[in-house]
């Protein structure tokens, strides 16, 4: 079974969040059965963005990575508190265990802040919400961000906005199980 974490930030958002729990419950249900999604936030409830609230599977501070395939990264709002959860030191340190540990991680919108802040997408090429405040945000943190929706550098993707979050989640899923599989889940759910 394939384990895939999704870090929740306070202020996340939810359809961001959403896709990685649909595409991989699809293939739970009706894919090659091989994936299994468990939430991970800094308190056991987290608010999102618009203050729809959701109970977390995990706090960060009980997860093991070793005991995960994948990590999922929704972005989220400012105004509703994303970047104070998000740039939090064990979050990062979740962030920098999964890539010292070579497993995929998958960011959308922006969700590559705090995979930037982390450390370790420093001199890879990246991408993150197309606006210029958060790009050049990544760019401080040493990322070479390129004009392009979806960028997928050395086990890590990063995306532009909401309009990338099935692709990613989809591609997520091709790298953990196949890409037949993962065309099957997108025509079964009629993308």
């Amino acid at each position: 079974m394939k384990r895939v974490l999704l870090l929740l930030s306070e202020g996340f958002e939810f359809y961001e969040a959403a896709v990685f729990i649909d595409v991989m419950g699809w293939n739970l249900e009706d894919g090659d059965g091989s994936t299994r999604l468990f939430t991970c936030g800094l308190r056991k409830e987290i608010k999102s963005s618009f203050d729809q609230r959701l109970v977390v599977d995990y706090l960060a501070d009980e997860v093991d990575p070793a005991d995960f395939d994948a990590l999922a990264i929704p972005g989220g709002f400012e105004v509703y508190g994303f970047y104070k959860d998000a740039y939090d030191e064990k979050f990062l340190q979740l962030i920098r265990t999964f890539k010292a540990q070579d497993k995929m991680i998958a960011s959308i919108c922006s969700g590559a802040l705090p995979v930037g802040k982390s450390g370790i997408l420093k001199g890879k090429r990246c991408t993150t919400y197309n606006m210029k405040v958060r790009r050049e945000a990544l760019k401080e943190f040493g990322g070479q961000v390129v004009h392009e929706p979806i960028v997928v550098t050395d086990k890590i993707i990063t995306s532009w906005n909401p309009w990338t979050a099935l692709n990613v989640a989809l591609m997520l899923l091709e790298e953990l199980t196949s890409k037949e599989n993962a065309d099957k889940i997108r025509g079964m759910m009629g993308f």
